[in-house]
């Protein structure tokens, strides 16, 4: 983390001071401890006032010779290099007789593709971090087959920096600890990072188990279903936590790694003027195929490669990768498809009720 800049402003009574020209944008992050953030052009040489209106989070924009209003708070501001973990998983809400193959795994191609919507909340909060601290850099990680660079481009509509797509044959088959294994060579090379997010769980699997094994591989300090992000001060992280019966205010060290779940905030739209320009954002892969129409542009602008890593690229250990460095195996799987039959009429007879019991197990109705 770099400290831009930081001044301790300590006015009793509200002072008038004339903003020289220049126009700025105020981001007010914490009500509490009054954290406000500049960019570094907007603090050379002019005398910064403020108006609180105490809203949770406020954009602001002042003009020329405006007068304005100072009071007792601090300002930080901070360049902060995060890295958000997505998956792209099967859209499980509508399963049909067709989701399973007869080997019992997903058939994917049955089912449409989706950004899991947890790490969308993970997003988010990256994003959230990024609007009170401009200079921030937001990676987005994702790892599958060439198909999952949709994720990337995605991300990058709703205001990521960056793509990269962990893809290799290699890592076919992972289960969450082969799975985080790959993740954890990749953020190394990444190199420098504050806060890792991810979402708590991916719809497809529910294991809820990447993320905290992700913090295990690199020896960082984790926070579990983060709901807001409260504050950021002094490489500290002060954040909300949903537990069973409430919610529990956490404070760490950075870097961490904090999973997010459904409760935290909802992940803005698609930026149309981002999406107009990452739409032709693609991996290398997809450059190099016929169908790519966009060739001339990239070349132009780099930002619009996102990049592709494979196992040899993250120097990682073909043993701990894919079906060899999967410990858990899945023996059996069954689809179970609900579908409408007769009505049964029961009456207030135990031995009628156990009769029910029994026959709603043996089908795997319940149980």
């Amino acid at each position: 983390m770099e400290i831009v800049h930081k001044i301790r402003c300590k006015y009793a009574k509200l002072k008038k001071i004339i903003v020289k020209k220049c126009s700025f944008r105020l981001n007010y992050f914490n009500k509490s401890k009054g954290f406000l953030t500049f960019a570094k052009w907007q603090l050379k040489k002019t005398p910064i006032n403020i108006f609180f209106t105490g809203r949770a989070l406020l954009k602001m924009k002042f003009e020329a010779n405006e007068l304005l209003c100072l009071r007792k708070y601090k300002f930080c501001y901070m360049k902060l290099n995060i890295i958000v973990l997505a998956k792209q998983v099967p859209d499980t809400r509508n399963v049909g007789e067709q989701a399973m193959n007869a080997d019992g795994t997903i058939n994917r191609s049955a089912l449409p593709a989706i950004f899991n919507p947890e790490d969308l909340n993970a997003l988010e909060q990256a994003l959230i971090i990024k609007d009170t601290n401009p200079e921030s850099r937001i990676t987005v990680l994702t790892m599958g087959p060439y198909r999952a660079a949709d994720v990337l481009r995605e991300a990058l509509y709703r205001g990521a920096d960056e793509g990269v797509l962990l893809t290799d044959r290699a890592f076919a088959g992972a289960d969450t600890l082969a799975t985080s294994y790959a993740i954890a060579t990749a953020i190394r090379k990444i190199g420098k990072y504050d806060i890792v997010l991810c979402g708590r769980q991916a719809i497809d699997g529910d294991t809820a188990q990447v993320g905290p094994q992700v913090a295990q591989q690199l020896g960082l300090p984790q926070i579990t279903y983060t709901r807001r992000i409260v504050s950021l001060e002094n490489d500290k992280i002060t954040v909300e936590r949903s537990i069973e019966n409430g919610i529990e205010v956490v404070e760490a060290p950075m870097p961490l790694l904090l999973t997010v779940d459904g409760a935290a905030a909802p992940c803005r739209p698609r930026n149309v003027y981002r999406f107009l320009k990452y739409h032709r954002a693609a991996i290398p892969a997809e450059i190099a195929s016929e169908a790519y129409r966009y060739k001339e542009q990239i070349e132009q602008d780099n930002s619009l490669q996102l990049k592709e890593w494979s196992l040899a690229d993250v120097d990682g250990d073909a043993s701990r990768c894919g079906l060899s460095g999967s410990p858990t195996k899945v023996r059996k799987v069954e689809n179970v498809v609900f579908q409408a039959k007769e009505n049964k009429r029961l009456t207030a007879n135990d031995d009628e009720l156990k009769g029910l019991v029994a026959e709603l197990l043996a089908n795997h109705t319940i149980g």
